[in-house]
């Protein structure tokens, strides 16, 4: 089995298609068969269900992409360790990134790691929270940031940073006549939420606060980024939730921040790591995640809506 084989299984395993697949890879249709061919008799299992209209994986062609995948993301990164070894770097650390992590912590913890440790590399992945936890246990990735706790068993887990989860409302919205929104008049109004494919940790936190009403909410849209979620919220096609520290950080977004009127526990981001003592690289990592702090919110520029968000007192 050579690399070649490979290469041409995963192009036609992602592509299902076996001319765009040898388009892709620059070469006629006819070798590229041959080369499936080969690789079918060596393993001695059919990797593709092909007939006149589509092509298919088989089931053991579900089970071979996944360790083809794994050896290209081994190999990309072997590739890249080798230049950042050339490039003066001495160490490197793969931070896998899930449901999106409050972006005012990340610049300060990237200038803190440069300024204290700038001959380790960082390399960010941002990935699903399941491609995270198993990238965790295949060493794949060295520490990830997710907002789910619950990653099964191997995978430590830290509270890394707390923010609060608010709701975004469109300007001139009926729901701005409460400074604190109940729960129950959110749910009458359409709402755009995490893709949990893309954001589980985050969906399933929403879920939750949302299962608290006995209503089923009308979910307008499924997105996979906190930007589309605020352009939706700012065109006034449905209602959202982030963090505080989000909006903080995009003053010009265009949308209204309110609390829920409900009490709800922090948004919590997690820092994940393989169990086991960690290397000294990677501790070091971990105490500098612990010692950045949340800065001051920028003041809210003309224009820009951004009422209190703190608890209600019980």
């Amino acid at each position: 089995m050579e690399l070649r084989h490979l290469r041409c299984f995963l192009a036609v395993a992602e592509e299902l298609h076996f001319a765009r697949a040898a388009e892709r890879l620059h070469i006629e249709q006819s070798p590229l068969s041959r080369t499936i061919k080969e690789l079918e008799e060596e393993l001695g299992a059919v990797l593709f269900a092909r007939t006149t209209r589509s092509t298919r994986l088989t089931r053991a062609g579900k089970l071979f992409l996944e360790h083809v995948r794994r050896v290209f993301s081994a190999l990309e990164q072997a590739r890249d360790s080798v230049k950042a070894a050339a490039n003066g770097f001495h160490g490197q650390l793969r931070v896998a990134l899930s449901d999106g992590i409050t972006p005012s912590r990340l610049p300060a913890l990237l200038a803190l790691c440069r300024q204290e440790e700038p001959e380790v590399e960082l390399r960010f992945f941002e990935v699903p929270l399941s491609q995270q936890i198993k990238g965790l246990h295949d060493d794949l990735y060295d520490v990830g940031f997710a907002q789910s706790d619950e990653v099964g068993d191997g995978i430590a887990t830290i509270p890394a940073w707390r923010d609060t989860l608010i709701v975004t409302v469109p300007a001139r919205h009926p729901l701005l006549a409460h400074k604190r929104i109940p729960l129950e008049e959110l749910l009458r109004y359409p709402l755009v939420l995490c893709d949990p494919q893309v954001g589980e940790g985050h969906a399933k936190f929403v879920d939750r606060v949302l299962r608290r009403a006995d209503i089923e909410p009308l979910v307008a849209e499924r997105v996979a980024s906190c930007d589309l979620m605020m352009a939706l919220v700012s065109a006034g096609l449905a209602l959202g939730f982030t963090g505080a520290a989000r909006i903080a950080a995009n003053p010009d977004s265009g949308v209204v921040a309110r609390p829920l009127a409900l009490r709800v526990p922090p948004l919590t981001t997690y820092l994940l790591y393989p169990e086991g003592e960690p290397s000294d690289v990677l501790a070091r990592f971990i105490e500098r995640v612990q010692a950045i702090e949340l800065p001051e919110p920028p003041r809210p520029k003309s224009g820009h809506h951004f009422d209190s968000l703190e608890e209600p007192s019980p």
